[in-house]
């Protein structure tokens, strides 16, 4: 059975020269899986079964820019021309099924160096693997956490340098969009945040230092990632804490990121600091993405955050408080995710040929 009126989710949406045939996207979702930060046969299989699943865009996990930028010593990377190949693999696969996919570019400040979740707690020490964390000042943050180095300009510059080069890699490795990893109280969002930025210079303070660091690396990012393709940023839209980035802020930033080339903002919050009070409920982060897509700013907006349901997605779109849908814990549930929906929703699923025998 077909709908009259196709749904929103299930709308074409066109970013640059890259056309999406709906708007569900997989979330990056880090697997801590990687051995010198290579992609390997869990990447290929964990990735390619959501091109299978039908997503629209397919979003690969936190992928560092240079090895201690690596939240965990099991992180994917892209600092290494090496890790070019096995990601093409992947890239491959999923385009001769008929996907899409981006990487998200990350660097992990002073929040690298930890262990992956259920292998141990806080810092991974230098003797066991772990390296020397960078912040923009030396606030660790947890106690249990590394305790960062103060980057200096050069610092600052290298970090720069090593999202371009990453976005270089990237392309060449065939994916279809970058993602800059600017939330969850990794190092972009660290510059950020009053609560964990106490510079004096250039790079902290006012509003105008602190978005100066993100604002260098994307600009970099957009000047060697190809122009036909889309570049995404994920913002955390409110640290969840007094004094902390907030979505006023959020909103501000936006409008500028609309000058350097961004197409979509992923709108997610928190991660920043242990103070944190998050409200948590389905949808609870879908006001910030609405928020910021209501501040007219040309750029499509992403929501993700405890969205579960199809007609939980459409409803979102419907009512214009985002442009795509990014679902995490769903996808790891159920990779089908995607075929679900277009049935609930009324429509009749795409499916590779060999799984039509299933009944859709």
């Amino acid at each position: 059975m077909t709908a009259t009126t196709p749904p929103k989710l299930f709308e074409p949406v066109k970013l640059r020269d890259l056309t999406l045939p709906n708007r569900v996207v997989v979330s990056p979702m880090c697997t801590y899986s990687a051995t010198d930060g290579l992609a390997n046969e869990f990447h290929l299989v964990h990735l390619g079964q959501f091109a299978l699943g039908g997503a629209g865009l397919i979003l690969a996990e936190a992928t560092a820019v240079s090895p201690e930028g690596r939240i965990s010593p099991e992180d994917l990377g892209l600092w290494d021309d090496r890790q070019i190949v096995p990601l093409g693999h992947i890239t491959d696969f999923v385009h001769r099924h008929g996907g899409k996919i981006g990487v998200q570019l990350a660097h992990a400040g002073r929040k690298a160096s930890t262990y992956a979740p259920g292998r141990g707690k806080g810092a991974v020490a230098v003797g066991n693997g772990g390296w020397e964390v960078v912040g923009p000042d030396t606030q660790s943050f947890h106690e249990l956490f590394p305790t960062p180095r103060m980057m200096g300009a050069e610092d600052i510059l290298g970090v720069v340098e090593a999202f371009a080069a990453a976005a270089r890699r990237a392309q060449m490795a065939g994916f279809d969009a970058v993602e800059v990893h600017a939330a969850h109280g990794y190092l972009l969002h660290q510059f950020l945040s009053p609560l964990s930025n106490s510079r004096t210079d250039d790079y902290g303070g006012s509003f105008e230092n602190r978005t100066r660091l993100l604002l260098e690396v994307v600009r970099a990012v957009r000047r060697v990632w190809p122009e036909h393709l889309p570049l995404f940023v994920r913002l955390s839209a409110t640290d969840w804490a007094a004094g902390g980035w907030d979505v006023a802020q959020t909103v501000e930033l936006s409008k500028l990121l609309k000058y350097e080339g961004v197409d979509v903002l992923d709108i997610s919050s928190g991660g920043l600091t242990t103070a944190q009070q998050i409200e948590v409920g389905p949808g609870y982060q879908v006001p910030f993405a609405a928020e910021v897509s209501r501040a007219e700013t040309e750029i499509a907006v992403m929501s993700v955050g405890l969205i579960e349901t199809a007609q939980q997605a459409e409803a979102i779109l419907q009512a214009g408080d985002a442009d795509l849908i990014a679902l995490g814990r769903p996808f790891l549930r159920d990779p089908h995710w995607t075929q679900r929906a277009a049935r609930e929703l009324g429509l009749r699923p795409v499916v590779p040929e060999q799984y039509a025998r299933a009944g859709w």
